[in-house]
């Protein structure tokens, strides 16, 4: 009693402060303070992240040999999974992976309103899948993160739909930001893969709040780059030959990386039982860190060794620990390493584990980089070229393809390495990575999702309105329906007392079966020697098309465009639904679009 009488009180003195900010700020003032405020959190929490993901990591791999193999890879990641999956089931009660699809999709539906328990929930989950081995990376968890903070605090203080999907953009911004200590890269992040118009009203607060979160980064952590790397060999024009290559190689890679994640996805969705995702997923993954040691959790210390010129160390912890010496077979393990990245984190995440595809993309670029400097300054054919430069380069190119953001990854890469004197080519290679892929796939890995349902709101304004529309709003239910068995007579009583001129005829178990035009009636209606002779089966006709009722509103539009139809009847399963019209379309069309435009 105490405590409800408690929350009362609360509540109803916090919706003082909300009356008085509505009276006295206006919401495009008070979001600059909001960006901060959103900021300062998602940096703390994006510093308690990385602590907890090092800190669960540091303590159960204290005993790992560099000498030998390392059996207990073979328990930590089925450990770690089967225990997010009981946190996500008996906790948290809902569906937080694949975070930043999850981001884009309420941004993309302009309905920023994700629940309170997302501010905490793949925090946990993520930080124990990383730090018991998973295979993937913490910046998909602390996008997700920070856009919950965002939301909820916008939520709070009961601020309008557009300022909430800004403050959803800042917190993702923030934590990108705080996580990697770069906001420049936070703020394009939010940009090109959130896809966030670029405006005087939505730049600065994602400003505002990138450079908030990387600041708590750097007060927390000191001003030490993410990844150790210093620029002994600089980068000569006549080299760029090679960076063009590297670029399309980087594409290339991109492409395989998106596609067999895809293809894994579908595998594992595939599967109903929980206990079988965990024990396939985690035997997939076990197997795969136990083979190759550098996959557990996000392999940035192997990319630290690689950027150190320690390239040796890459089999440490593993069954070829003897072979340490040979170039060969060091190139032949990285490769090996690049394509079995993407089964270790779609088994991870296919599993039950908590965790994003950004890092992966960032390691699997880096050793994709490095085995091709290594391999080609190997050849003696006379090439010299900068291995690290190189790793640098391919995770910006692989980062840039994967994620379709070539200016995120130029930058990104640049801020958490310090390699800015590597600009031009990571330009070049970002470029050509980004062009590579495009030619065979249209859309991010995050936004692919989202495309494949019809759910993907682009920044091309038809196309953004027809998503917003949705065909279960748009359906028609006052059309009357005949039977084929029906006489003349009984469809003419239908026609006196309806005010359409389409009629949906349909069996008795409700199968469409056909439709009545009263124009192609019109010349027997008055007939009444006909009344009993004609059964609406004789002059009933099938409609141009059908809707299903799952269809996007894209898919409808070409369907009334192929059709030339003006009204169309919706079906489930066979079984009729109603009529969508063109007129409706149109009209909600313009309704959503002055809308979306004075957003």
């Amino acid at each position: 009693m105490a405590y409800k009488e408690t929350h009362n009180r609360f509540t109803e003195a916090w919706m003082k402060i909300v009356a008085w900010r509505e009276r006295h700020i206006k919401e495009s003032r008070f979001i600059y303070l909001l960006a901060l405020v959103v900021g300062v959190l998602c940096g703390f929490a994006a510093q308690l992240l990385k602590f907890l993901i090092h800190a669960i990591s540091g303590f159960l791999t204290a005993h790992v040999s560099n000498t030998s193999a390392n059996f207990s890879y073979l328990i930590y990641p089925v450990v770690g999974i089967l225990i997010v999956t009981l946190f996500v089931r008996y906790v948290v009660k809902d569906n937080i992976s694949h975070g930043v699809t999850r981001v884009l999709y309420a941004i993309s539906q302009r309905k920023s309103r994700l629940k309170k328990k997302n501010c905490y929930a793949s925090l946990v989950a993520s930080s124990i899948t990383i730090g018991f081995g998973g295979s993937v990376g913490a910046e998909g968890p602390i996008v997700f993160t920070g856009a919950a903070i965002g939301s909820n605090i916008g939520q709070a203080f009961r601020l309008s739909p557009k300022i909430l999907m800004i403050l959803v953009g800042c917190g993702a911004a923030a934590g990108i930001a705080g996580i990697f200590r770069a906001p420049i890269a936070g703020m394009l992040f939010t940009l090109e893969v959130l896809m966030i118009d670029f405006t005087g009203a939505t730049v600065m607060p994602l400003l505002i709040s990138s450079i908030t979160g990387a600041t708590v980064a750097y007060v927390m952590e000191g001003y030490d780059a993410e990844f150790f790397f210093a620029q002994s060999e600089p980068f000569m024009t006549r080299k760029i030959p090679y960076a063009i290559l590297l670029g399309v190689v980087t594409g290339f890679v991109s492409l395989y990386f998106t596609r067999m994640m895809m293809t894994m996805e579908g595998m594992f969705g595939k599967i109903r039982h929980s206990w079988q995702k965990i024990l396939s997923g985690g035997a997939i993954l076990a197997s795969l860190i136990f083979l190759f040691p550098p996959l557990y959790g996000e392999g940035y210390s192997s990319i630290n060794n690689l950027l150190e010129g320690n390239v040796s160390s890459i089999v440490d912890g593993s069954f070829f620990y003897v072979d340490r010496d040979s170039v060969w077979f060091i190139s032949l393990y990285i490769a090996m390493i690049v394509l079995m990245k993407v089964f270790a984190t779609s088994a991870t995440n296919g599993a039950g584990g908590v965790g994003g595809t950004f890092a992966p993309s960032l390691f699997v670029g880096a050793m994709a980089g490095f085995v091709f400097a290594y391999v080609l300054n190997n050849l003696d054919i006379g090439i010299d070229i900068s291995n690290k430069n190189f790793a640098l380069m391919g995770m910006a190119g692989v980062m840039s393809g994967v994620m379709h953001a070539p200016l995120m990854a130029i930058f990104l890469t640049a801020e958490m390495t310090g390699g800015y004197e590597l600009f031009l080519p990571l330009l070049i290679v970002s470029t050509l990575s980004y062009m590579t892929i495009k030619l065979f796939e249209p859309y991010s890995i995050y936004s692919m999702r989202l495309a494949k349902k019809g759910e993907l709101m682009t920044n091309e304004k038809d196309q953004a309105v027809l998503t917003l529309l949705k065909i279960d709003n748009l359906i028609e239910k006052d059309c009357r329906v005949v039977h084929p068995e029906m006489s003349l007579k009984e469809m003419v009583d239908v026609i006196s007392e309806s005010h359409r001129n389409i009629f949906p005829v349909t069996e008795a178990d409700g199968r469409l079966v056909g439709i009545v035009l009263l124009d192609d009636i019109r010349n027997i209606m008055f007939r009444p020697d006909l009344y009993r002779k004609m059964t609406v089966s004789r002059f009933m006709s099938m409609p141009p098309a059908r809707i299903e009722i799952t269809e996007s509103m894209e898919k409808v539009m070409d369907t009334f465009d192929r059709t030339n139809a003006w009204n169309l009847p919706v079906v489930q399963d066979g079984k009729y639904i109603g009529l969508v019209s063109k007129s409706k379309i149109f009209n909600s069309y313009r309704r959503v679009l002055r809308h979306y435009s004075d957003d």
